[in-house]
């Protein structure tokens, strides 16, 4: 930093030199991060084993099993609850797989701040990494 130079300008100047960093590492390692984290598949079990779900790496429905003894306690309400728990448990598995693939060009904080649309966090991030925090 020159002697003249302001802490804000040599705060952007740093966080540009991150950006060129992250972006140069993406366009190194981009494809092939972005083949590994869209081939994530999860499957969850059902804690009694009778309901059996995988998902891709967006959470959604790749395949449903079922046990034939889920006939057995005729109650669609407790099967579509136990489908849907164990759904969302792979889902958030699914992105958490995601999320540590694309760590070395994404940080994870940063990632899910994004996939969750949390804004606020997004741009107070992008603040702080230029200095002029909230």
């Amino acid at each position: 930093m020159g002697a003249t130079e302001r802490p804000d300008v040599a705060a952007m100047r740093a966080y540009a030199d991150e950006l060129r960093q992250m972006f140069n590492r993406l366009q190194d390692e981009g494809l092939e991060l972005h083949a590994k984290a869209k081939a994530v598949q999860v499957t969850e079990t059902s804690p009694d084993g009778l309901v059996s779900v995988t998902v891709g790496a967006r959470g959604e429905l790749i395949r449903l099993d079922l046990d034939p003894r889920i006939y057995r306690r005729p109650d669609a309400r407790a099967l579509a609850d136990t489908i849907a728990e164990t759904a969302r448990k792979a889902a958030a598995k699914a992105q958490e797989n995601v999320m540590r693939i694309l760590e070395p060009v994404i940080p994870a904080d940063q990632f899910k701040a994004h996939l969750d649309g949390d804004v606020e966090t997004v741009l107070a991030r992008l603040a702080d990494d230029m200095g002029g925090g909230r």
